[in-house]
């Protein structure tokens, strides 16, 4: 579920755009959090604990916490509730710590 209409995001339109998570297709919008397209996607685990072998998802949302953490276009440890899809065809990847 997506939100796409509340007073606090303005009368902008943004472009759809497809990125790809772990090789998928996700649909996203240019300016938006990479994380609110995961969520809007149904996706919840960003990065696996190498110590735990647990799947790691949001916490804080606001960049502080570094659960979010994910491959960005071959960057690691991108946080991804605070970067933005920024092009059709961003490449997102789970990251193993």
């Amino acid at each position: 579920m997506r939100i796409t209409e509340h007073r606090i995001l303005g009368d902008e339109k943004r472009e759809r755009v497809e990125i790809f998570v772990d090789g998928a297709p996700v649909e996203a919008y240019i300016g938006e959090p990479i994380l609110a397209a995961l969520v809007g996607a149904d996706i919840n685990a960003c990065r696996v604990s190498a110590k735990l072998r647990e799947k790691r998802g949001c916490y804080c949302g606001i960049g502080r916490c570094g659960e979010c953490r994910m491959v960005v276009d071959g960057e690691r440890d991108v946080r991804t509730c605070t970067a933005l899809v920024e092009r059709a065809g961003q490449r997102i990847e789970t990251q193993w710590d």
